[in-house]
């Protein structure tokens, strides 16, 4: 899996680029970041012909102006200590600033996309879907609050391939964290089911269980053994759900153990095919008002020819 070391980062001139402008310079501080890219798209506007043509320029003052706006906002919360990282921002003009931020992620060839999670603003998480189906890199989530230390981080994991994908990801940060003096822990989390009809085996639900358990411990033995945990910490652990979906299960673990990040493949088992960008599992955690950062997994540029195929539809 390969480090981040390029990220841009979405701001949308409100109170959430201080957050998100704070999280990437403490991101940055965290990992292998060698460049921050921050990006902020102005909605295009239908102007009167009378207007176009008594302020030709009105637009292109207005980027002037955001961009001003952005770099002070950058220069007060961003670190800018660390002389080995670069820092660029960008104004554009457009529709979709979804789609913006895609084409510079293709462009300046980004290795994950950082945008925020607003408390409670209904349909916020639209481009959040959008950026997470097409997306050809990662894409990390941030709540609106501060943060101040990464040294436990959960990974959601179906033992699929996404799923050591996301592992060796978490791995590549808290690696360079332990090099840094700063001890991080993995807890590799793998929420397991009872399945429906286990009455038919002869079996009480407490034994089916256990089976159920058995299996999970023998899978991730058999998956563990694929990687290179480069001598970080992995705590493995297994959780029962009675429910339908193990979504709830994940984030309320997440919250009991005090988890910093939640690292999760872009796809699963359940949706291995091409033509699912990303799992039901997945998007649900994108969904939720989720208080912990997020971290989507997908590996660079994969299925890049499908996304723009479905970008055109």
């Amino acid at each position: 899996m390969y480090p981040l070391k390029k990220i841009l980062v979405g701001l949308d001139a409100s109170s959430m680029d201080d957050t998100l402008i704070e999280f990437a310079s403490f991101l940055a501080q965290s990992t292998s970041a060698e460049s921050v890219h921050f990006v902020n798209v102005i909605k295009n506007t239908q102007l009167p012909n009378s207007l176009r043509k008594e302020f030709p320029n009105l637009m292109e003052d207005a980027i002037k102006d955001r961009k001003k706006q952005m770099e002070k906002k950058v220069i007060e919360r961003f670190d800018m200590t660390n002389q080995q990282i670069t820092v660029k921002i960008t104004v554009e003009q457009g529709l979709l600033p979804s789609k913006h931020i895609l084409k510079l992620a293709e462009k300046h060839n980004i290795d994950a996309i950082v945008v925020g999670r607003k408390e409670k603003l209904i349909g916020s998480s639209v481009v959040t879907q959008r950026l997470a189906r097409r997306a050809t890199c990662s894409l990390l989530i941030v709540p609106e609050k501060e943060y101040t230390s990464m040294n436990r981080i959960m990974v959601a994991t179906d033992f699929s391939k996404d799923s050591l994908a996301a592992l060796e990801e978490a791995i590549s940060v808290a690696s360079y964290g332990k090099n840094e003096g700063r001890e991080v822990e993995i807890i590799c989390h793998h929420v397991y089911q009872v399945p429906v009809g286990y009455h038919y085996t002869g079996k009480s639900f407490e034994e089916s269980s256990d089976v159920m358990r058995q299996n999970a411990e023998k899978n991730y033995k058999k998956f563990i053994s694929k990687v290179d945990t480069k001598n970080v910490q992995i705590t493995p652990l297994f959780s029962l759900s009675r429910q339908e979906s193990p979504v709830s299960m994940i984030y309320d673990k997440a919250v009991e153990l005090n988890v910093n990040c939640i690292v999760i493949g872009g796809k699963g088992k359940a949706a291995s095919t091409a033509f699912f960008p990303i799992g039901t599992n997945t998007e649900k955690l994108i969904s939720m008002d989720a208080n912990i950062p997020l971290l989507i997994v997908r590996p660079k540029h994969k299925n890049a020819g499908l996304m723009e195929m479905l970008q055109r539809i």
